[in-house]
């Protein structure tokens, strides 16, 4: 799967869910939700992610600004 820029992407190995930023070479570039360092990750592992699993990702970090843990 080399899922388009912008999707939100579940990585298989980590559990670690992202957005696309870009494709270079055979890897797919993902970002952490709500921003941090991009990783590379090979298209086989990923998956799109859920609408609960993205719905997850945003409380969390709602929660973790309220707490003043992110700028």
């Amino acid at each position: 799967m080399k899922p388009p820029v912008g999707s939100y992407v579940v990585d298989t190995r980590t559990g670690r869910l992202g957005v696309v930023m870009g494709h270079e070479g055979p890897y797919v570039q993902v970002r952490p939700y709500g921003g941090g360092r991009e990783w590379d990750a090979d298209p086989g592992v990923l998956r799109h992610a859920t609408a609960a699993e993205r719905l997850s990702a945003a409380t969390a970090y709602a929660n973790a600004r309220s707490r003043g843990e992110v700028p």
